[in-house]
């Protein structure tokens, strides 16, 4: 492989942390940065979704066929990052002053 060509291989990613993704891996370059993308297929009730990672969080890759690399993304049934949203915060209810002060014996 020249330096110009794009790696691109179905494999399996193993990350630090014991998390194992299988997939379609290929490079991308983000902002000047060089990560690893792995598309991990659809599997079950679990929607196809892509990630991205640098050197540092990788331990291994094992390249492999489309089919074994999607089938072993059915037996690992990784689930994608979800998006952290906070609930929508209702606003207190404002307090009323009165122009009578009931605590003062004397008004001013």
């Amino acid at each position: 492989m020249t330096t110009d060509e794009k790696f691109e291989s179905w494999g399996l990613l193993e990350l630090f942390g014991h998390q194992r993704l299988a997939g379609k891996l290929s490079e991308q370059t983000i902002g000047g940065v060089h990560f690893i993308r792995i598309d991990v297929p659809e599997v079950a009730d679990v929607a196809a979704y892509t990630r991205f990672f640098t050197q540092g969080a990788i331990y291994g890759m094992t390249p492999m066929e489309e089919a074994t690399a999607r089938k072993l993304a059915t037996y690992l049934r990784a689930v994608p990052v979800s998006a952290y949203e906070l609930r929508s915060v209702e606003s207190a209810p404002r307090l009323t002053s009165s122009t009578v002060d009931d605590d003062d014996e004397h008004p001013f």
